[in-house]
């Protein structure tokens, strides 16, 4: 069963130092990663692959250091604290604003479970012609199934076999490709602005940085936390959580880059346009055969059970911090705020007729929301009241904040071409 992540390893037990003492941090940054490579990704990088080539790959680069930056920071926070974000919030945030930002954190996680639960959805759809809503209602099952049942660290190993399969689907797609590798060097260190695709950017670099995995990171790392009191254990974890967040954003930006490529590779190179992940699916077929696209399927299918996952994850961790309290699978509110957020989404798509559509309006509501989480993330980072001596430097403020403005700028702009 579940246990409160913080409580997890408390007991003054230090862990031993040796060479091989760094695989004992790496995880939590991987279960981030999975919102870095969720269903509504793929849509936006396979439009990007396949109506620009190789010119926005840029775009993957950029979003990915901005990610590392501020993943690591409201990891910092949980670890220098022993909050999680959502509670951090509620305590030294005034009651009107913590209650409206965490608020909207909960829709924003319920768009959120929408739109991976129609992934893993449409997945199934590609591999068994199941139906949208019966595949909807299975994955959310499963999810919840696991989340329910399984001890924290189970999950964690179950999130980075489906990483694996996701990644590995990729690089298999990619072998049977033609890669202009030259073209692609470009692309990953070339900003460009090709005519008409502005939308495709934006849609990118806007939705990359999701709130609920702000949410998550700060509650998960703590289960790496094994003694508060030693500042030096505190120092060892700060180093190590930067390594895993870093190598686990890393592994998202080939993910993610590796979609953008194949689809330059495929559907770029036959000049043929792709708006709907089931359109890829039926595409990929005649140009790689059958196997590449239910390697497709497969990866899409893990890609949103596992996304599913974490989303659930990040709502039991808001609701609860509303209370003022972490993130534990056995207590009411943890349960609660996963129950709201996996069936009030299962319910929305059981009255929405256009799956592809339900993905735009959650991205639309996501992108109205991550500037409230983003800029409180900072203020209370950059407080010493909240985190003493390891507050943000000077220059750290001045560069997240830009990036916060950056992110709501796009975001703005994504929102406004919705409508």
């Amino acid at each position: 069963m579940f246990k409160s992540l913080r409580n997890i390893d408390k007991k003054g037990y230090k862990p031993q130092h040796g060479a091989l003492d760094i695989f004992k941090y790496i995880g939590p940054g991987l279960l981030v990663t999975v919102g870095f490579i969720d269903p509504g990704n793929w849509a936006s990088n396979l439009a990007a692959g396949a109506d620009y080539g190789y010119a926005l790959l840029w775009m993957v680069s950029l979003s990915t250091i901005m990610l590392i930056f501020l993943q690591h920071n409201v990891a910092h926070l949980g670890i220098a604290t022993g909050l999680c974000l959502s509670e951090a919030t509620m305590i030294y945030i005034k009651p009107v604003y913590s209650k409206l930002i965490l608020s909207s954190a909960m829709l924003a996680s319920i768009s959120t479970s929408l739109a991976e639960i129609l992934g893993g959805a449409i997945g199934l759809n590609m591999l068994f012609d199941l139906p949208i809503r019966a595949g909807a209602l299975l994955v959310t099952i499963f999810v919840m199934i696991m989340l329910y049942t399984n001890a924290y660290r189970m999950i964690e190993k179950w999130i980075i076999a489906f990483v694996s399969v996701i990644g590995l689907s990729f690089f298999y797609e990619l072998s049977l490709v033609d890669i202009d590798w030259n073209s692609a060097m470009t692309g990953w260190v070339t900003p460009s602005f090709p005519q008409g695709s502005m939308l495709v950017i934006m849609s990118v670099l806007g939705a990359v940085v999701m709130p609920h995995n702000l949410f998550l990171h700060s509650e998960i790392i703590q289960s790496r936390q094994w003694n508060l009191k030693d500042e030096k254990i505190i120092k060892k974890q700060l180093k190590f959580e930067f390594l895993d967040t870093f190598v686990s954003m890393i592994i998202g930006w080939a993910i993610n880059s590796a979609m953008i490529l194949l689809a330059a590779a495929t559907f770029f190179k036959t000049k043929t346009p792709v708006t709907q992940l089931e359109q890829a699916n039926h595409l990929l077929a005649p140009l790689l055969g059958e196997h590449a696209a239910v390697v497709f399927a497969v990866a899409l299918l893990f890609a949103g059970l596992a996304s599913t996952i974490t989303s659930g994850m990040a709502a039991g961790s808001i609701f609860a911090g509303m209370f003022k309290e972490p993130y534990d699978i056995k207590d009411n509110h943890s349960r609660l705020g996963v129950a709201i957020s996996l069936l009030v989404a299962l319910a929305i798509i059981y009255f929405i007729s256009n799956p592809f559509q339900g993905l735009i309006i959650s991205q639309m509501i996501l992108s109205i929301q991550l500037p409230f989480t983003i800029f409180a993330q900072v203020y209370l980072t950059s407080s010493s009241k909240v985190m003493g001596k390891y507050k943000n430097s000077t220059l750290s403020k001045i560069t997240l904040y830009a990036m916060g403005g950056i992110i709501t700028i796009l975001n703005i702009a994504l929102f406004v071409s919705f409508l």
